[in-house]
């Protein structure tokens, strides 16, 4: 479409925009709007993009089509009331806690309301309030701060193909929340916190520890340890207005310091450390020709999501654990190294790679304090990862703490410390130092383009080899390249969105799909877009972010993690072997298995009336659902009903009994059938309900 639509008396060329919304924004008109946002579809829910069209028409700017010759005006007396009456009906019924709010200085609702001048809200509140739900390891739900906006929604729907959180009920009474009415962590919520990321108010938030942390650092019988992602050097400044992209990996170690933490690590060095063990067992598999495509697993969203939905593929899943894990591990063996041998430094010490912090914890008795683990990450699904057993030795978590980084330059602001000023420090050795490779992860196919560095050919120690990705979705969401490794071509995608992942997946089972590495990040952009960064208005912030890490992956002298040199020294000392070897296993070495995707939850089907019953439960779940259980549960049904045990039988659907490889799998009392069909069923039931005085009609064979 092309032509000009006159905007506040100026002619605006149209050039592609799919909606006069984006044509104000492009004339730079800032139209105020809530549920709109260009990834997602159009909603139209909160009008207040409203405009007038053609001196007599008012819709929604984000739901009509610019077309030639148009006159808008965005700025009229009449919507100006309309926008702010909008607002004093959003207002009157949500929770006003702005102050205590964790939203509060990134709510649009309150940002909204001051540019417009909402100074008094004639409207009564006719919602009760509605309990807080606060059942998630990651997020707290808070539906008294909800307008219905219905970005949760979408994005959790559109871009990552869960549907954990959806409208509920009608009128007055609707309400967003997950299914049956149970906590964000009961239902397959993946944790990865967009939901939050999105929500303009804060009716969705991430769970922060920042408490327990700040309880840490004031214990003089704890060693607090620091790790910090790689992307988030690139998005903490946002917080304090630097650029989005800057590199400020120098100032936080600087204000990691001045908070108390006694080690200052970076998660890039555990990256490097993930290179090398899962290349070295692609390598492997590929030698066996076994458990191909080798899908990676330092996304925690991811990994429950493939628990959850594709519990099939687990074996394809890297047994690796994330960087994150990597880094929680080995700070621990190290600290129980240095405790073992208090008057002797470790041979790294010997080289100086004991910083200045790790040098006076010693020299107050620090070996035997207790080790508190922080990580610093762009991630809220890293919340859920922490509390996983799978990632515990010994009884207690490798990674004690996970903060946002939004959550961090908090603890920043409360400290007063101007982050902006700050001169810049460097981060402890050995764990500290970490190549472009390490770095490089935190971009969407880093992760793919850090392990081709290291397997790939022509290979350089300093740079290795080079991915040229093409695009096969819009946006990047799914890109795919070729690596020369090994004498053999491998084929290399990488995936943005769980939506994207999922397309994948299904292309892998059923044989469309030929690949080789399967990289897959549940955040658009990679971890630079994680929903534990900090929020603002500004468009295109993820993309600076992916421009400043691909500047620090670029400017640093060692850029394939095999030329790390305190990698190899660790190898040395802490494993005592090679990448792969049983104490590596030991250390950096996890597995998953299928979970449930929603908690003790039956949908009644048939209701007995009597007081002893046969309680039957067919699985729907994902995996059981596609195996056949729904015609399971229709034939077995119909098969109650006509022998007549009805007053004696319970039948219902329920999601996910973990054996979701054995699916279809239903429970029959005490008893459960897998690979199960309806006769297998009714041959269960018939006896039991026997017991219950089964009526004469109800011995007919199972046709």
């Amino acid at each position: 479409m092309s032509g000009f639509v006159t905007i506040d008396g100026i002619k605006v060329p149209i050039e592609g925009e799919p909606n006069l919304l984006a044509l104000c924004r492009k004339a730079n008109i800032d139209i105020p709007t809530f549920c709109y946002h260009s990834e997602l579809s159009t909603y139209g829910a909160c009008r207040l993009c409203l405009v007038e069209i053609n001196g007599k028409d008012i819709d929604a700017s984000c739901v009509v089509p610019p077309k030639d010759g148009m006159a808008i005006r965005t700025n009229t007396a009449r919507i100006r009331s309309m926008r702010r009456m909008n607002l004093e009906l959003l207002l009157a019924n949500h929770k006003q806690d702005c102050p205590t709010c964790d939203r509060s200085a990134s709510c649009k609702l309150r940002d909204l309301s001051a540019k417009m001048g909402i100074r008094d809200v004639r409207f009564k509140r006719l919602r009760d309030d509605r309990p807080k739900d606060d059942g998630s390891v990651a997020l707290v739900r808070d539906p008294n701060k909800c307008i219905l906006c219905g970005d949760c929604v979408r994005y959790c729907s559109e871009i990552q193909g869960v549907g954990a959180i959806d409208f509920a009920f009608r009128g007055s009474d609707v309400v967003v929340s997950p299914a049956f009415g149970k906590s964000l962590g009961s239902v397959d919520c993946v944790n990865c916190g967009q939901c939050a990321a999105v929500c303009p108010t804060g009716a969705i938030v991430p769970r922060s520890p920042a408490e327990s942390v700040w309880k840490a650092l004031d214990d003089p019988d704890a060693i607090v340890v620091a790790q910090v992602a790689p992307a988030v050097r690139v998005a903490i400044g946002e917080r304090f207005g630097l650029p989005a992209g800057a590199d400020a990996t120098g100032k936080l170690a600087t204000a990691l310091r001045m908070l108390g933490f006694d080690r200052v690590y970076d998660t890039a060095f555990g990256a490097d450390l993930t290179v090398l063990e899962e290349a070295g067992e692609l390598l492997g598999r590929l030698e066996r020709g076994e458990r191909l495509p080798l899908f990676t697993s330092c996304c925690p969203a991811w990994v429950k999501y493939a628990e959850q939905f594709y519990p099939e593929l687990l074996p394809n899943l890297s047994s690796c654990m994330s960087p994150q894990a990597m880094m929680g591990s080995i700070i621990r063996d190290d600290e129980a190294r240095r405790a073992a041998a208090p008057a002797a430094l470790p041979s790294s010490a010997a080289s100086g790679a004991l910083g200045a912090g790790a040098e006076a914890a010693r020299a107050r008795g620090g070996a035997a304090k207790r080790v508190v683990v922080v990580s610093i990450m762009p991630c809220v699904a890293k919340k859920y990862e922490v509390s996983r057993p799978e990632l515990s030795r010994d009884g207690g978590p490798l990674v004690d703490y996970a903060l946002t980084t939004a959550e961090f330059a908090s603890m920043l602001e409360e400290a007063g410390i101007r982050f902006a000023d700050l001169r810049p420090g460097a981060m402890d050795l050995p764990f500290g130092f970490a190549t472009g490779a390490g770095v490089a992860f935190g971009n969407a196919g880093g992760v793919a383009e850090a392990v081709a560095r290291y397997v790939g050919s022509p290979m350089s120690p300093l740079t290795g080899a080079a991915l040229e990705f093409a695009d096969e979705a819009p946006g990047g969401g799914i890109r795919s390249a070729t690596l020369s490794a090994g004498g053999r071509e491998l084929t290399v995608v990488s995936v943005q969105g769980l939506a994207n992942a999922k397309a994948v997946a299904r292309g892998v089972l059923d044989g469309t799909r030929k690949a080789d590495i399967v990289e897959v990040m549940a955040c658009p952009g990679g971890c630079v877009g994680g929903a534990g960064q900090p929020i603002g208005f500004k468009p295109g912030a993820v993309a600076e972010r992916r421009l400043g890490l691909a500047d620090a992956d670029g400017g640093r002298e060692l850029r394939a993690s095999g030329a790390n040199p305190f990698l190899s020294r660790f190898y040395a000392d802490a494993i005592g072997g090679a990448p792969g070897s049983r104490r590596a296993r030991e250390l950096l070495h996890t597995r998953y298995s299928s979970k449930k995707r929603i908690q003790d939850t039956s949908i009644p089907l048939v209701r007995g009336g009597a007081a002893e019953k046969v309680s039957v439960k067919v699985c729907v779940g994902t995996s059981c659902f596609l195996r056949g259980s729904q015609a399971v549960l229709r034939d077995v049904l119909a098969e109650v009903e006509r022998s007549g045990l009805q007053d004696l039988v319970d039948v219902s659907a329920t999601f996910c009994s973990e054996r979701c490889d054995k699916g279809p799998t239903v429970h029959v009392g005490g008893k459960t059938i897998h690979k199960a069909d309806a006769a297998a069923v009714m041959a269960e039931i018939r006896p039991l309900a026997a017991g219950a005085a089964v009526p004469e009609t109800a011995g007919a064979s199972a046709g």
